[in-house]
């Protein structure tokens, strides 16, 4: 066990300043700088990110992505050096490619209807047409004819009659609507 606390706090002190303040980069045993531009390239991290790795994703609930969207090119930097100056000397098209330099998508961009929802209805209606074409199928195919006591009416006249004979729910069911005295229905 101390053999394992030694290598992970050697690998901790190994790592950059920034990244030794975060307990899960030690804990991985490494992410350090090299992991960084290994992945990212030339982009520039700026922040902690959504779960504290440095990856670019769009969120609107989570505005600030851990790294620029595009790497920085000569333009890029030039533009990069002006800004540091004045802004007032930035020109309109300036601004909007420092922008799409650092993110991929505008919050009216990503607010946007994508029209998923047209798929979503195509494929519940799909769903009930389906289980319509099924339940048609059974009811030819699988299931047998409905019997006689339920088909023929004077069958199910009989059929009540009896159960009015035998008082069958006297209270609530068929036997509560049937006036006993006079041998009708109650109105």
């Amino acid at each position: 066990m101390a053999n394992v606390a030694g290598t992970l706090m050697r690998r901790c002190v190994q790592l950059p300043a920034v990244a030794r303040l975060s307990t899960s980069a030690c804990l991985r045993g490494g992410g350090g700088l090299d992991t960084v531009i290994e992945r990212h390239g030339n982009r520039f991290v700026v922040g902690y990110g959504f779960n504290g790795e440095p990856n670019y994703i769009d969120r609107v609930d989570f505005p600030i992505p851990a790294v620029r969207f595009k790497e920085d090119s000569p333009q890029i930097s030039v533009i990069r050096e002006k800004e540091r100056g004045d802004w007032k000397k930035l020109t309109a098209e300036e601004v909007k490619e420092l922008y799409r330099a650092s993110f991929c998508q505008s919050f009216s961009e990503m607010n946007a209807p994508t029209g998923e929802w047209k798929m979503i209805a195509g494929a519940a209606l799909l769903a009930c047409s389906l289980s319509v074409w099924i339940y048609l199928g059974m009811k030819v195919f699988v299931y047998d004819t409905l019997p006689d006591t339920i088909t023929n009416p004077a069958k199910m006249e009989a059929q009540v009659q009896r159960m009015i004979d035998l008082r069958v729910n006297p209270v609530e069911g068929l036997g509560s609507q049937w006036d006993y005295e006079k041998g009708e229905w109650k109105n």
